[in-house]
C-alpha cells in the first residue's frame, strides 16, 4: 500500500508538499541509519516506499514549476458580512 496516492500529493499546497517532503526524508534517514547499524528493520519495503513518494512529491513539484501541471488554488476564508447595527441615535418613545 503506497504511503500517499498521486491524486492526494497534486491536491497538497505547495507548503504541505514541502512540509511532507521533509517529514519523508527524515523517516528514511533514521531507517537508513538503522539498517547500517545492523539493527532489524520492521518493514524493509518501506524504504522503497519512502523513496518512491519523495520522487512523486518532487517530479509534482517540478511540473508545477515548469507550467505543466497546475498548483492547487489556495481557498482564502472570506469573513462573513456582520449585520448592520442599528443607529443608536433613533428617537425612543417617551
Amino acid at each position: 500500500m503506497p504511503i500517499m496516492r498521486l491524486k492526494e500529493i497534486a491536491e497538497m499546497s505547495v507548503e504541505a508538499q514541502e512540509q511532507r517532503l521533509i517529514d519523508l526524508r527524515v523517516e528514511l534517514a533514521r531507517i537508513r541509519t538503522m539498517v547500517n547499524a545492523g539493527g532489524a528493520v520492521d518493514n524493509s519495503a518501506r524504504i522503497r516506499e519512502l523513496r518512491k513518494t519523495i520522487a512523486q512529491i518532487l517530479t509534482i513539484q517540478n511540473e508545477q514549476k515548469l507550467g505543466l501541471r497546475k498548483a492547487p488554488e489556495v481557498k482564502k476564508e472570506t469573513k462573513a458580512k456582520k449585520p448592520a447595527k442599528k443607529d443608536s441615535k433613533e428617537k425612543s418613545p417617551q
